[in-house]
């Protein structure tokens, strides 16, 4: 069984692409299939062009990309789904009830990936054995939850950078990349 991430947006023409991109690119020696999609996304349209500058820096091709809306099976395979806001989380949550405890925001991930990253107990294995790094990550992230001290509710949501300018996708990018380094640095110890 492959261990996948899904990353989820509004339209799956900006954030989630890049975050995609930027995942395969810091995740490429772990075991993960990366994959984005959109709460109210329409099938088959090419990434923004802004974002699709970022995407080529991470040194893939952005130009095979096509976006696609979310369904409730893409959620289902997921072994981490990882959400531009609060309000898309609580689409997926809604399409696909049974994801509840591997859905969250990005930037609430990835606090909760760095608080667990610096806890003695980040390196355990999950229940029942399995030596399986992504899922590791997750758990250890889940039970990070109840040692931290709720962040404010805007402070979960990565803005839009539709309607902005190249500069305003870059720092989105780098936004996003913050978030995902602490879970690449946990999957690697959880590994």
């Amino acid at each position: 069984m492959v261990d996948r991430v899904l990353f989820v947006c509004h339209a799956n023409l900006c954030r989630s692409p890049m975050a995609e991109y930027i995942a395969r690119r810091l995740l490429a020696d772990q075991p993960v299939v990366v994959a984005s999609a959109g709460t109210d996304a329409h099938d088959d349209l090419a990434m923004h062009p802004y974002a699709a500058e970022v995407a080529a820096g991470t040194g893939a091709d952005p130009r095979v990309f096509r976006s696609r809306r979310l369904r409730p099976e893409h959620l289902a395979g997921a072994t981490l789904v990882l959400t531009a806001t609060r309000r898309q989380r609580s689409v997926c949550t809604a399409l696909a009830p049974a994801a509840l405890h591997r859905t969250f925001t990005l930037r609430q991930f990835g606090r909760l990936a760095e608080a667990a990253g610096a806890a003695p107990d980040a390196a355990e294995p999950v229940p029942g054995g399995a030596a399986v790094p992504l899922r590791a990550a997750v758990e250890a992230a889940a039970r990070a939850r109840g040692r931290l001290q709720p962040a404010a509710p805007d402070a979960d949501d990565l803005p839009d950078p539709i309607g902005g300018s190249a500069a305003d996708f870059r720092r989105c990018a780098e936004e996003i990349e913050r978030a995902m380094r602490p879970l690449a640095v946990l999957i690697g110890t959880a590994g």
